[in-house]
């Protein structure tokens, strides 16, 4: 039985990990399950999987989910230092970081720090800190498994070919809802607008991140953490039907491919099984009814969010810091109503002019930095 904390379970990556679970209750307890805001579903979830920890990281909702889950056997805690000191307990097995944004770094820190394995679903942890993160995989021995299904995907393409020179990593995009717009039209766009996602359902954050492509230059940023690309061997490619989650090409110029219907419960039941499969009844890819497949260069031009991301990579340091900060309150922001979907981009690209640069930067730089960005946008 592998005991999983769950960082996030309230969210849509959260609460897909715990179907997962229920569905394998043979292999798999749900040992802790943190939120940030939503007590209502941590009480639900608590009553339900009956964790032995529940964590709710927003202390004034405390009082409401610990009396809730009074003579449970779950014990409550609250505050984000909670959430580090129970993925360092040596009940837990493996941590599932699913926390939206910046917040997660600091308890992914603890939880590499003390050996654990990391099924990895918050990418912005390796774009504010990848240099960090890899090397204290190295120094204690940790293991990181990627749950996005981009890194899922190239993750099991690279399975038997360690040994074999890559050549290229194809990152699949979907496009997200404006794909096929013009900059005029994107100028007068709302959040409604960008929520609509054609083929996913995910968070309201990371959705407005896919409609302005800066998710996908986070996870070209991941991509070169986790497998030690180059980034100019990592190459964009624009997907509108997300059946292809990604491709590695190799040396000899063959290329290997990850397919599957686009449901984040198979690259998350695949980090929780790993090395194994296990069977499920998840709805399956017919390639008789696909038709086709098409592929696509991303239009950075309209795009621009993607184009600064590579732009943070190139600067590096601490720049892709500055990146994921800005980004986080200009999204914020966007959704509010306070500013128009393109001044997302003129926003950060504000911060990365702006912000000094760190070449080499510290944990603490790392603080800093995320405080310095937001501090300097002040569109809270």
């Amino acid at each position: 039985m592998k005991r999983i904390a769950i960082l996030g379970s309230t969210g849509s990556i959260g609460t897909q990990t715990l179907q997962v679970i229920a569905d394998n209750a043979d292999k798999f307890e749900a040992f802790a399950l943190t939120a940030y805001n939503n007590a209502d579903l941590l009480i639900e979830q608590a009553l339900k999987f009956r964790p032995k920890y529940a964590v709710m990281v927003k202390e004034e909702n405390y009082p409401t989910v610990s009396e809730a889950l009074k003579g449970t056997c779950t014990t409550v805690l609250s505050g984000i230092q909670s959430v580090c000191n129970v993925v360092e307990m040596n009940e837990v097995d493996m941590v599932l970081t699913a926390m939206v944004g910046y917040a997660g770094l600091k308890p992914t820190i603890s939880a590499l720090q003390k050996g654990k394995t990391i099924a990895l679903a918050n990418k912005e942890t390796m774009v504010v800190a990848g240099d960090l993160m890899c090397r204290l995989q190295k120094q204690f021995g940790s293991k990181i498994l990627p749950v996005d299904s981009e890194h899922s995907a190239i993750f099991q393409c690279l399975e038997g070919e360690r040994h074999n020179e890559v050549e290229k990593i194809l990152l699949t995009a979907s496009g997200g809802p404006f794909r096929t717009k013009n900059i005029d039209y994107l100028r007068t766009v709302s959040a409604a607008d960008a929520l609509r996602h054609p083929n996913w359902n995910m968070g309201a954050k990371i959705t407005i991140d896919s409609a302005s492509m800066i998710n996908k230059g986070f996870e070209v940023i991941e991509a070169k953490w986790l497998f030690g690309v180059d980034v100019k061997n990592i190459e964009v490619t624009v997907h509108p039907q997300s059946i292809v989650h990604s491709a590695v090409q190799f040396a000899d110029g063959s290329i290997k491919a990850q397919l599957g219907v686009p449901d984040m419960k198979l690259p998350i039941a695949y980090a929780l099984t790993y090395p194994n499969r296990v069977p499920n009844n998840y709805n399956r890819v017919n390639l008789f009814d696909l038709g086709s497949l098409t592929f696509e260069k991303p239009d950075l031009r309209k795009f621009r969010n993607l184009a600064l991301a590579y732009k943070s990579i190139e600067m590096g340091g601490n720049a892709p810091c500055i990146l994921n900060a800005a980004n986080e309150v200009a999204n914020e922001a966007f959704r509010q109503g306070k500013i128009g979907f393109l001044q997302m981009s003129d926003v950060i690209e504000h911060a990365l002019d702006t912000i000094p640069h760190i070449a080499t930067p510290t944990y603490q730089d790392y603080v800093q930095t995320d405080s310095e960005t937001r501090k300097l946008i002040g569109l809270h």
